[in-house]
Parts: C-alpha cells; sequence; structure tokens
C-alpha cells in the first residue's frame, strides 16, 4: 500500500508540478499582451508606478517606434516577412492605432426630420484624414516585399563571406557592413527583372515621399518647445554663420548653386546644416510676429528682406530633405517630438516616420541589387572587350597577321622565277648576244646597257605579270588549270 500511495502521490504531484510549468511555457495570449502594452503606456513607461514617467503622447510615440525596431529591424534582405512578424506588426499596430478611434471633435450636424443642429462627436479631421493614407502605404510596403518571395535572379551572400565571393558590389556595402552582399549573374540581370525593379524602386519611392509629406506637415504643426526657443541665438546670420548667410542674401539666388558651394560629404555635415537653416527659420519667424520692435528680437533687416530670406531657407530646407531622405532627425524635430503634448500628433508623427523609414530601406535594398547589376554588365563587357582585343582572329575568321605576313613577303621577296631562268635555259641566247655584241667590238658596251637595264627596274615589291612554264605550255595547248581559270 505505500508503496501504491507513493506511486499515486509522485504521479500527482507531476500533474501539478506540469500544469505549474504550463503557464510560463506557453505563449501568451492577445488580451495578456494588450493588458501589458497598454499598462506600460498608462505608466508612462515608469514600471515603479512613481509618477516620473513620461507623457502619454512621447509613451505612444515610443511604443511605435520601438515595435518598428523590433519588427522590421531585421529586414535586410529583399523577401517576404515572416508571417509571425506580419501577424506581430498588423496586431499590435492596430492596438496602438485604436487610441485615434476617441480623439474626437464636435461638429454641428442637423437632427433627422427637424432643422435643428446638435453638436456630435467625429474623429478628429487630420486622423480621419491620414490615419487611412497611412495604413494603405503600410499595407503597399508589405506588398512590395511580398513581391519577392518568387524565384529571382538575384541572392544574397552572407556578411562574413570572402571578398572573393561578394563580387565587385563590395565597394557599396563598406559603410552597410551590417548588411549582405547582392550577388547577381555575370552577365547581369535580364532586361525584364531590371525594369521589373526599376518599377519596384519608382513605386516605392513614391511612399516615401508620400510619408516625408505626412511627417512634415504634422512636426510643423507641432509646438516649438520653450527651452529650444530659448537655445537660439538671437539673430539668423549667428545661426547660419557668415558664409550661409552671404549665400543666401545675395542679390541672385540660386539653390543649385548654393548646394555646390556646402560640404556635405558626410551625414554629420548635412545634419548640421539643417539645424542651422531650421533655428534660422525660428528666428525670423518670430521677429515677423513682433512687427512691433518691442522684443529682443528685432532688427534692422527690413520685414520684406526677412520675408525674402526665409522663403529662400525654406527651399533649401525642402531640397535638403529631398536629396538625403534617410537623414536622422534635426534637433528642432527632437525636441518637438520630446515636448509634445498630442496624442494624435504623437501617433501621426511615429507612424509616418517608421513608414518613411522601411520605405527608404526599401528603396535602397533595391538600388544594391541595382547597382551589382551595373557592376556586373561593366565587367562584362571589359571581358568582352579584352577578349576581342587578345584574339588572335578577326571578324571574318581569318587571323590578323596573315595579311601582315603577305603583305612582308610581297614587299621582301624577290618575284618568283620561271621555270626557264631556274634551269638557266635562257644563257644560250645571253651568250649569243654576246657573241655578236663582241664580235662588233662593243662587249663592254653590253655589260653596261646590262648594268643599266637592272638600275632601272621597278621596286621589287612591284609584283610584274611573269609566265611560267606550265602557263605558256598551257596557252599553246588551248588547256587551263581549274585555279588559273578563276
Amino acid at each position: 500500500m505505500w508503496g501504491a500511495n507513493h506511486d499515486k502521490g509522485t504521479a500527482s504531484d507531476g500533474d501539478q508540478g506540469e500544469r505549474i510549468k504550463s503557464p510560463i511555457g506557453k505563449k501568451p495570449s492577445d488580451m495578456e499582451m494588450m493588458k501589458e502594452r497598454f499598462s506600460k503606456l498608462l505608466l508612462g513607461e515608469d514600471m515603479s508606478g512613481g509618477g516620473k514617467g513620461v507623457s502619454s503622447a512621447l509613451a505612444l510615440s515610443n511604443s511605435i517606434t520601438n515595435l518598428a525596431a523590433s519588427v522590421f529591424g531585421e529586414q535586410r534582405k529583399l523577401e517576404p516577412m515572416s508571417p509571425d512578424r506580419k501577424a506581430r506588426w498588423v496586431k499590435e499596430i492596430g492596438w496602438l492605432l485604436s487610441v485615434t478611434d476617441h480623439i474626437v471633435e464636435f461638429v454641428p450636424s442637423q437632427q433627422n426630420g427637424t432643422n435643428m443642429e446638435i453638436m456630435v462627436t467625429r474623429q478628429r479631421n487630420d486622423l480621419h484624414m491620414n490615419i487611412p493614407a497611412l495604413r494603405k502605404l503600410d499595407g503597399m510596403l508589405i506588398g512590395h516585399l511580398d513581391s519577392f518571395g518568387t524565384p529571382s535572379e538575384f541572392w544574397y551572400v552572407k556578411r562574413d563571406a570572402q571578398d572573393s565571393e561578394k563580387g565587385d558590389d563590395a565597394p557599396r556595402n563598406e559603410e552597410k557592413w551590417w548588411k549582405p552582399t547582392v550577388k547577381v549573374p555575370p552577365e547581369g540581370l535580364s532586361d525584364e527583372c531590371r525594369r521589373w525593379l526599376q518599377s519596384q524602386k519608382e513605386s516605392v519611392n513614391q511612399v516615401l515621399k508620400a510619408a516625408m509629406a505626412i511627417n512634415a506637415q504634422v512636426l510643423s504643426e507641432m509646438e516649438i518647445p520653450d527651452n529650444y526657443i530659448e537655445s537660439l541665438p538671437k539673430n539668423g546670420r549667428a545661426s547660419l554663420g557668415d558664409s550661409i548667410y552671404k549665400c543666401i542674401t545675395v542679390d541672385y539666388f540660386d539653390p543649385v548653386e548654393f548646394f555646390d558651394t556646402m560640404d556635405l560629404s558626410t551625414e554629420h555635415k548635412v545634419l548640421d546644416l539643417k539645424d542651422r537653416i531650421e533655428a534660422s527659420i525660428v528666428i525670423w519667424k518670430r521677429k515677423m510676429n513682433h512687427k512691433d520692435g518691442k522684443s529682443s528680437w528685432s532688427s534692422v533687416v527690413s520685414l520684406e528682406k526677412r520675408e525674402l530670406f526665409e522663403e529662400r531657407v525654406e527651399t533649401i530646407l525642402l531640397l535638403l530633405k529631398q536629396k538625403f531622405p534617410g537623414i536622422p532627425q534635426s534637433a528642432l524635430d527632437i525636441s518637438k517630438i520630446q515636448y509634445n503634448k498630442d496624442v494624435g500628433y504623437a501617433i501621426l508623427e511615429s507612424y509616418s516616420r517608421v513608414i518613411e523609414s522601411l520605405a527608404f530601406n526599401v528603396m535602397s535594398m533595391v538600388e544594391d541589387v541595382l547597382y551589382a547589376d551595373n557592376q556586373a554588365r561593366k565587367a562584362s563587357s571589359n571581358r568582352r572587350l579584352s577578349v576581342d582585343s587578345s584574339s588572335p582572329f578577326t571578324d571574318n575568321g581569318r587571323s590578323p597577321y596573315a595579311r601582315e605576313d603577305a603583305d612582308r613577303l610581297s614587299s621582301s621577296e624577290t618575284p618568283t622565277k620561271t621555270l626557264f631562268e631556274f634551269m638557266g635555259w635562257n644563257a644560250e641566247t645571253e651568250e649569243t648576244d654576246m657573241e655578236k655584241d663582241s664580235s662588233t667590238g662593243n662587249k663592254e658596251s653590253y655589260f653596261k646597257e646590262d648594268t643599266d637595264k637592272s638600275m632601272s627596274k621597278p621596286p621589287t615589291n612591284i609584283n610584274t605579270k611573269r609566265f611560267s612554264y606550265l602557263e605558256k605550255l598551257e596557252k599553246l595547248s588551248g588547256l587551263r588549270s581549274p585555279t588559273a581559270r578563276h
């Protein structure tokens, strides 16, 4: 009985241990995950509950940013997202965006059957317009990644592969050491695949521009924090610097020439120029709003010139954002996001920013493939040129040296001797002529004339028509050899 009881107790203990361990190893349900997510938002990311957390707007902005980083951070290849990551992104971004459904405004509306107007609630207009648009852009990007699931003509090499395996496109990835290297066939991509990649790049670029426009609009509507204003210099010239200020305040201003004079070789220099320009815009706008001259921001620069300078720097800022879409956030943007209290603005800014970042990464990966294709085609063209230049045969299949040898032989060798000359059959005729000349005492004149004739012969490289012995026989017999007919 003890043994039976002992066995039963052991079994019950094991079952109880399994029941205790199962919740730990079990995947948390959606309800539990949502509770955890919104608990952190309510606590302002301060898990101690001491009230030292950030605002609700910043907590939501950080949640969307962190979610995108965890889901898309490992997206380093042009390939579809895994089903788990895609499901997690759709589910959790839906939770965070659901807050916007309860951000409403009062609008007048007519009651049914009467002319009386009543105030009803409706989702805030900027959220009503931009949230569906951003969701559509989000779905388009995921669809573009899914389109790369079919077998393609390019592949990737691991980042720790040897240099010989990385190929000619490795120099482009020197600044992107964390990304794998793209490989294409030795002859490059096919025309169909290249055109398809170009269309994908253009489509993703449109998504990028739309997300950038929404993000820029939201940031422009956010209030500028007081601590940022207090950190600015008193005038725009001090913010821009003398060299940049002179380029902007010239009579004839050309943005293209301005960028040619600026050193934008590094990301740090581009970001520094963006910070200076944004600070000058804030300074000049504040000066125009204090036109009474009672503020310490007053200046001797006229209002018209200040408006002109502001338009110029805004043009430069717009072109700078278009030229460098992947540039980090400026000091003004970071300050606005950090001190923003509007939850709707926080969601719109963070959601548009992560879509902009994903679109930029996808377009960059497409450009990597096109760059590898361009390098492969250049290498293939160079190989063909080197083979053609080193080949001993011309286009007609004959060696170019054969013609050179023929020319050299025709210019250096003597004309072909006939059978009479080779056998010396004309010696008797020459002796007869000599005897005739000697009988008249003209032997010396004969040799003299013979020498003159030899000296007056044409150059050896001019082939004169000579008939051989066989040709004479053929003429006498009326028969020609096959080669002589042609």
